[in-house]
């Protein structure tokens, strides 16, 4: 290859390089330098949780728990049974049947929990798009990696191979002189 064409063949592969992205990029520099690849993921997206994103993780996680499902139920129970019995017989419901009252903070409990842990699942969303990329990533480098290695067994069976042929051949040159060594002191 002249000079020239080494120089075209420079040019298009950085040119080409130039144009990938910076992950795919980042990808071959790491198979390249021969660097590992596995990184926590979810250590670095936690870390650049903001403090409210953390928290709508905390009210979305305690929100979806038989914990919250539980509490949740006895507050209601209690609130039915005070409001309908007790304070009912007392002449003093704060909040008789059909419970307003309670209807409004339901209504104001699920407008306000509704978005927390709509961004709670965004967020999630974004971090199994990162696994997932992270994975891609791992698998382009085993895949990589898995043809390197392929192509050294096969070198070294051929390297094996011709050492054999070789060893077989000065086998049959060693027999041959054997031959030909009893040949002449038989014919002595």
């Amino acid at each position: 290859m002249t000079n020239y064409s080494r120089e075209q063949t420079r040019e298009y592969l950085i040119e080409k390089y130039e144009s990938l992205s910076k992950q795919e990029r980042d990808l071959i520099d790491h198979i390249f330098e021969r660097k590992h690849i596995v990184r926590n993921i979810n250590n670095e997206f936690d870390n650049q949780l903001t403090v409210g994103q953390r928290v709508a993780d905390k009210v979305a996680a305690f929100g979806g728990s038989w914990t919250f499902i539980m509490i949740f139920a006895s507050i209601l129970i209690i609130w039915v049974i005070l409001n309908s019995v007790i304070l009912a017989q007392l002449k003093a419901a704060f909040d008789p049947y059909p419970f307003i009252l309670l209807n409004l903070f339901l209504s104001m409990l699920a407008a306000i929990q509704a978005p927390i842990i709509m961004m709670s699942q965004n967020r999630q969303a974004a971090k199994d798009r990162l696994d997932a990329s992270h994975d891609y990533e791992i698998n382009i480098k085993a895949e990589t990696e898995i043809a390197k290695l392929h192509e050294k067994i096969d070198k070294l069976r051929e390297k094996q191979w011709s050492e054999l042929v070789q060893m077989q051949q000065e086998q049959i040159d060693l027999l041959t002189e054997l031959l030909a060594e009893k040949k002449g002191d038989t014919g002595m």
